[in-house]
């Protein structure tokens, strides 16, 4: 199910097309979508984004509609998280960033990539751990893991994170120095960054131009490593091409 609400100066055909990517967002992390939700509000809610009372009739929805999973389009701070968590049971409760990241840890590829959304993952997992988020190396699975767990649980694993994000950043530190190497034996050849929205086709293109054989799939987020090949550009000199994220 999910959650989106219209504050002064939006519109409603605004909110609802956010909705509806978020409706593609959800199919590509597996998802299905069985409901939606919206309030006009003039200012948000500090305690559940939404106002109390909606946010009870969100609870009661997905309670009916038997989900697994509460999708709000706007991020939530972890203090909101937790009180719809205390009204929820066992439904899972994730706002548009968490998604996105789910869908880029199933979709990273290589070293560095998987490594970045790993590190993204345990900062934003950190301070939103509650009874609902399992123990991280179960949490790693992805959407709709969900499980309870006391406290001591929780500090365990907030020092599991901490531990966890400080390795990934040496890691990436050091591919960083690698990526520097290999940059600098490049550094004298023409280079051309593709760049556009998310399944805007940019892949498709890059592999028509080059004859790649770059992952395409009709999805939001296909495409979470950088790739590069030679392109011909009918001169003497030929371009480095890049396909990025998206």
């Amino acid at each position: 199910m999910t959650v989106g609400v219209i504050l002064p100066g939006v519109s409603d055909s605004d909110v609802n097309n956010h909705l509806d990517e978020l409706d593609l967002l959800a199919d590509t992390a597996g998802a299905e979508v069985v409901g939606r939700v919206t309030q006009r509000l003039s200012r948000i809610n500090p305690s559940f984004f939404v106002g109390k009372g909606k946010a009870e009739q969100i609870i009661s929805q997905a309670k009916m509609l038997n989900v697994d999973l509460i999708l709000f389009d706007d991020e939530l701070s972890p203090a909101q998280i937790k009180n719809y968590h205390r009204m929820a049971d066992d439904i899972k409760i994730m706002d548009r960033s968490g998604l996105i990241l789910d869908i880029f840890q199933k979709h990273a590829q290589t070293r560095e990539a998987k490594t970045q959304v790993e590190l993204a993952f345990c900062q934003y997992l950190l301070p939103r751990l509650t009874r609902q988020w399992t123990h991280l190396e179960r949490q790693m699975g992805g959407i709709g893991t969900r499980a309870g767990m006391g406290e001591t649980q929780i500090e365990i694993d907030r020092r599991l994170i901490r531990d966890r994000i400080s390795k990934l950043k040496k890691d990436l530190k050091r591919i960083d120095r690698e990526r520097y190497t290999q940059s600098q034996r490049r550094k004298n050849e023409f280079r051309v960054a593709m760049v556009g929205y998310t399944n805007a086709g940019k892949s498709t293109l890059f592999n028509a131009l080059t004859g790649a054989n770059v992952y395409i799939q009709d999805q939001l987020f296909a495409t979470l490593d950088t790739t590069i090949r030679q392109l011909d550009l009918g001169g003497h000199q030929p371009a480095l091409l890049s396909d990025t994220v998206g």
